[in-house]
C-alpha cells in the first residue's frame, strides 16, 4: 500500500467517526514507517477539515463534528504527540493557541471541538483543559508567547471569568500582544465587545476563521489542502 493511499485511510477513519478503526489506523502508518508529522498534516487533519466542511454545509451535524473530534484528539494524545516527541522534527504552525474551559465550569466539548479544528487548520494548541484558573490562562500565555487566548463558558456565572481573563492579560502587560477570542452558550458577539475581547465564535469551525482573520492569515491558509 502506497503512503497516499495510507494518508487516505485515515481521512476515511476520521470521516467514519470510529475511535478504535483510526486508532489501527495510526498505528499501521507508524508501524510502516511513515513520519508522524505527516500523518497528522497528510492524513488526520485533512480528514478534520473535510467533516468541518461537511458540517458548514449541513451534510454533518454537531454529532458527528464531536465525535470525529474527540477520535482525534485521542489518537493526537495518546500516539501522535508522543511519537512527534520522540524526534527532532517539529510540526510547522500557523500560531500559538492557547484554549481552556474558564475557572467554575467543566463543559468541554465547545472547546474540544475547538481546539480540535484549530490544531487541523495548523495551529500549536495548548489545550489547558476545563476549570482553569485566570492567572493559569495567563501564565500560558507568557510561557509559550502565544498569538491567542481561547476561552469557553457554558454558564451566565462562569462567563465572568473571560472579563477577568481580559484584564489580568492587561496588568500582565501582555494584551497587545496576544489576541482573545471566547465562546460559549451564554456568549454573544455584544458580550466579548463589552469585556474587551477580539472575537466571538460560535463553533469550532468558526473559530479558525475569526482566528485567521485576527492574525491576518490569508484565508484557506493550512499546511495541506
Amino acid at each position: 500500500m502506497s503512503k497516499d493511499a495510507i494518508f487516505e485511510e485515515i481521512r476515511d477513519s476520521v470521516l467514519s467517526m470510529d475511535s478504535d478503526d483510526l486508532m489501527d489506523t495510526v498505528r499501521k502508518a507508524l508501524s510502516r514507517g511513515i513520519d508522524p508529522i505527516s500523518i497528522v498534516d497528510d492524513g488526520l487533519a485533512r480528514g478534520l477539515r473535510v467533516v468541518g466542511r461537511k458540517f458548514e454545509e449541513g451534510e454533518f451535524f454537531l454529532i458527528e463534528l464531536v465525535t470525529a473530534a474527540e477520535a482525534a484528539q485521542r489518537v493526537i494524545k495518546e500516539i501522535l504527540q508522543p511519537e512527534i516527541g520522540k524526534g527532532k522534527a517539529k510540526r510547522r504552525s500557523l500560531g500559538k493557541i492557547v484554549l481552556g474551559t474558564v475557572e467554575g465550569d467543566i463543559h468541554n466539548i465547545g472547546k474540544n471541538i475547538v481546539g480540535a479544528m484549530l490544531f487541523a487548520a495548523g495551529f500549536e494548541v495548548y489545550d489547558l483543559g476545563v476549570d482553569v484558573p485566570v492567572a493559569e490562562f495567563v501564565k500560558k500565555a507568557r510561557e509559550v508567547d502565544a498569538d491567542v487566548v481561547g476561552a469557553s463558558a457554558l454558564l451566565s456565572t462562569t462567563r465572568l471569568v473571560q472579563r477577568d481573563i481580559v484584564q489580568a492579560l492587561v496588568e500582565e502587560g501582555i494584551r497587545e500582544k496576544v489576541k482573545v477570542i471566547f465562546g460559549g452558550a451564554p456568549v454573544t458577539e455584544e458580550w466579548v465587545e463589552e469585556v474587551g475581547g477580539d472575537g466571538y465564535a460560535e463553533n469550532g469551525v468558526e473559530a479558525v476563521d475569526v482566528v485567521k482573520r485576527l492574525l491576518n492569515i490569508a484565508e484557506g491558509s493550512h499546511f495541506s489542502s
